[in-house]
């Protein structure tokens, strides 16, 4: 069947919501952007205040907070008070999932005291830091030392807390995996209250990497040592045009990083940063970037752009340029480029605010960007959060990196979703089975971008509304996300919880191992005072009976296979 006689897709019957949502961005201007640019100031000024104290006041500080956490567990009655959780509001989390097990009856702990970076080694080449410290703090504190996290994230209200227990990814996380893989050791007070601290070779190195991915199910994390790198003032970022079908533009991204003759462990080959964004079925952008000093920066003849400021063009859009210009390269402020896409929030912004992008906004009120997301998610309602669930797609898929072509061409055909970012990170062979792993044997396929330590995966991140919606189409958005979920458990991919998933608790101890997971649940008394990591990630709001079901706990997950450690 031709494309003409193809059946046109129904039309979707408007409803006031869209209505809404098309003039929310007048909430957004003068009550969201005024409210944020206020807490982001605030917290700067706390930031500061922060930093002017001694690492011996911090640390004091610190060891008093531990000691508040430990008493309000020790005061909790497992018979009478609900299970474990923070005090911070359903509302604050970065993440799009709406955090609905709050909603039911909990025992709350308050952990927002920790918020301060304990200390900076640089003889070890570790930051010591609170949970609640988010990436724009570290970096303002490390990159003026020429020291960064391995791992940056690049969004600024993105907490070390989060991207621990949750999942945290960056341009570098080619060479140095996930965030969590960058942790050396994390503080953890356990249910009965007692303070421990995991190492992956003390006695706690089962707890060590159970952590990542457990969405703070196994205990309250107080503290986490982080690996730090050397780094330059600037970043050389080569921008080069990719033009084909899906599949071509996925095998042009790998060759931007992973070497043909597969010595990715290489550093004469490998750079230091990578991504790219697809901006439709046939053209793209591949980025990848290098530390360079000052001094190499200002050569005659180099450029250099400090995307940073307000006013400059979205980093997205500029990254769309070489497009028509061809290949170019520029140098970047290094903590400018690690945020690059923090005043957009990618391109979600376009959505949020349709003419941010103009220069004459960016120009008079550039300076208010972003929007705090924690506002945007305060200021709808049900009827607008259900909304942006069925109409509106905000997903990373992890899946192996020989299979990145395939996965742009399942969100074309299922999502149509524009612009699509790609980020390779290593899925690292542990001696234990994690929650998130890599293929059985992929080390001796030796697939491009594969070392015998680690296979190559990349996260597709699909951030905007899908092509049917803009076009006013019928789009099923729930049952998008559940086929996209089903794809990831067949093709051994993964789903961030950190996004409103749509999994059943069979499908979701499918695609996640739970084998190690529910070892330490058992054995470092979580069960019965911390919820489950599914039950914390589900959709919808949590009824008394739930939470009632979940204190039982599950001595024995119905659908976990406990698999004996990794060789």
């Amino acid at each position: 069947m031709s494309d003409l006689e193809a059946p046109l897709c129904p039309k979707r019957k408007k409803i006031w919501v869209d209505y809404f949502v098309n003039f929310r961005w007048i909430i957004v201007i003068f009550v969201v952007l005024p409210i944020s640019f206020t807490l982001y100031f605030l917290t700067y000024l706390g930031d500061l205040k922060s930093e002017w104290k001694s690492y011996k006041t911090r640390q004091k500080e610190h060891d008093e907070n531990v000691k508040k956490v430990v008493k309000r567990l020790k005061q909790r009655n497992p018979s009478k008070d609900g299970l474990v959780c923070t005090a911070r509001k359903p509302w604050i989390a970065v993440g799009m999932r709406n955090v609905d097990y709050k909603r039911a009856r909990h025992f709350e702990v308050d952990l927002s005291a920790f918020r301060n970076v304990l200390e900076i080694d640089k003889e070890r080449m570790i930051a010591r830091c609170e949970p609640l410290v988010n990436m724009g703090q570290i970096s303002r504190v490390t990159v003026p030392m020429n020291l960064a996290l391995a791992v940056v994230a690049e969004l600024d209200d993105l907490t070390v807390g989060g991207l621990i227990n949750g999942y945290g990814i960056e341009g570098s996380s080619h060479k140095y995996g996930l965030f969590s893989d960058t942790v050396v050791a994390y503080e953890i007070v356990l249910a009965d209250g007692t303070l421990v601290r995991a190492t992956r070779d003390n006695e706690y190195s089962d707890l060590f990497h159970a952590i990542p991915w457990s969405q703070g199910t196994l205990g309250l994390l107080v503290a986490a040592e982080i690996k730090l790198i050397p780094v330059k003032e600037y970043m050389k970022l080569t921008y080069e045009p990719v033009v084909g079908n899906l599949k071509e533009l996925a095998q042009g991204y790998i060759d931007s990083f992973a070497p043909r003759d597969g010595d990715q462990d290489n550093d004469d080959k490998v750079p230091d940063f990578v991504e790219t964004m697809i901006y439709n079925q046939t053209e793209a952008v591949c980025m990848s970037g290098r530390y360079a000093s000052k001094e190499e920066a200002k050569l005659k003849g180099n450029k250099i752009n400090s995307v940073g400021w307000w006013f400059k063009p979205w980093f997205y859009q500029h990254a769309q340029t070489a497009l028509k210009k061809g290949k170019f390269i520029e140098y970047i402020p290094t903590r400018e480029y690690y945020h690059r896409h923090t005043r957009c929030l990618y391109w979600e912004g376009k959505l949020i605010l349709p003419f941010a992008d103009q220069c004459w906004f960016r120009f008079l009120f550039g300076w208010l960007m972003p929007p705090k997301v924690s506002l945007l998610k305060a200021t709808q309602g049900e009827a607008i959060r259900n909304y942006y669930h069925e109409m509106h797609v905000i997903q990373d898929m992890l899946v192996p990196l020989y299979k990145v072509g395939d996965a742009l061409e399942w969100v074309h055909r299922e999502m149509e979703v524009y612009p699509i970012w790609l980020c390779p990170h290593k899925l690292f062979k542990l001696p234990v089975k994690t929650m998130v792993y890599p293929e059985p044997g992929f080390e001796l396929q030796r697939r491009q971008g594969d070392t015998q330590t680690a296979q190559m995966y990349t996260d597709v991140g699909v951030y905007y509304a899908p092509g049917p919606v803009l076009r006013g189409e019928v789009f099923d958005g729930a049952g998008a996300v559940r086929e996209m979920e089903n794809w990831l458990i067949e093709n051994h991919g993964f789903q961030p919880q950190y996004a409103v998933s749509e999994l059943s608790e069979k499908n979701f101890w499918r695609m996640f191992d739970a084998g190690l997971y529910e070892q330490c649940r058992k054995k470092y008394g979580a069960v019965g005072t911390f919820m489950s990591v599914y039950y914390k990630s589900k959709k919808g709001r949590k009824t008394e009976k739930e939470v009632q079901e979940a204190e039982q706990a599950h001595l024995e997950t119905a659908y976990a296979e406990v698999d004996q450690p990794v060789d």
